[in-house]
């Protein structure tokens, strides 16, 4: 069984698996201080979890965990329990891998097993993985994912992991500026890349890379809609309407609540399906 995509009525492109509360201390840390910066959202859901509320909803998900072991020293869910759920769950789940960039070598022939095991693209979060991405050192681990046709999403802008605790649990948020991207985008041209999130506060910044890189797209995950500034608003009923996606961000933000406050916002009909499903469809290769 694959995706049926005539069946669903969207593509959520950004979820999170996660494991049960006190599996690992400092995971739990962070992510009691992301659950107060969302304003309490539940509990980290497994796999299997993402995969039912989505299917209950008639939505397909990207699902990934963070290898953030290096910047954060927290143990999260691996890329193989989000590749197994992704086999038990071929109609809904769509699995990402994410390597820590620190690893080198070891890390680029970890992306090439992921690779081979099918997973059908790659998360970065440059803040809690402490890169900049644009520097040369991780470029081999870009050329295995160009080789591959496959996406790089990277998280870009404010994080809620680490908000409020002291320093911010050490998580610096200029590795995140959607900026650092560009010279990436230049460098792999072939390269499809996925901005994770309205960038604040870079906004602007963001929207310029989307619109002077074809290879860019930016997915709308981690804000309410009813936060997102007038100027994207304004991009995802123009110039960038084939490059915007729709994503949750989930646990941190449910899709039930992204949707109904996207369907409150000036969104043009035409543009509503391409945001929804039908970019990612394309971009995707469904």
């Amino acid at each position: 069984m694959t995706i049926d995509i005539n069946s669903i009525i969207a593509i959520d492109m950004h979820t999170h698996a996660g494991t049960r509360m006190g599996v690992d201390a400092v995971a739990d840390e962070f992510f009691a201080a992301a659950q107060r910066y969302f304003g309490g959202a539940g509990d980290r859901p497994t796999a299997q979890e993402v995969a039912d509320h989505h299917r209950e909803r008639r939505m397909a998900a990207v699902i990934f965990t963070v290898d953030s072991g290096a910047g954060t020293g927290a143990v999260n869910a691996s890329t193989d329990e989000v590749i197994e759920a992704a086999r038990a769950n071929p109609d809904v789940l769509i699995p990402f891998a994410s390597v820590d960039p620190h690893k080198g070598k070891a890390g680029v022939r970890e992306a090439r097993r992921y690779i081979e095991q099918g997973v059908r693209g790659f998360k970065f979060h440059p803040s809690t993985q402490a890169f900049w991405p644009d520097d040369h050192e991780y470029y081999p681990l870009y050329e295995v994912i160009a080789e591959a046709g496959l996406p790089a999403l990277f998280h870009s802008g404010q994080t809620g992991i680490g908000a409020g605790m002291p320093g911010g649990g050490g998580i610096r948020l200029k590795y995140a500026n959607p900026l650092a991207i560009d010279d990436v985008a230049a460098d792999f041209p072939d390269l499809k890349i996925i901005l994770a999130h309205p960038s604040f506060p870079w906004q602007e910044e963001a929207l310029s890379v989307a619109t002077h890189k074809p290879n860019v797209y930016i997915d709308l995950s981690g804000w309410s809609p009813k936060y997102f500034p007038e100027i994207l608003v304004r991009y995802i009923n123009g110039p960038l309407k084939h490059k915007m996606l729709f994503g949750s961000d989930y646990p941190a933000i449910t899709p039930d609540r992204w949707l109904a406050d996207f369907e409150k916002l000036p969104i043009k009909d035409a543009v509503r399906p391409l945001v929804l499903k039908d970019n990612a469809v394309a971009l995707l290769g469904l």
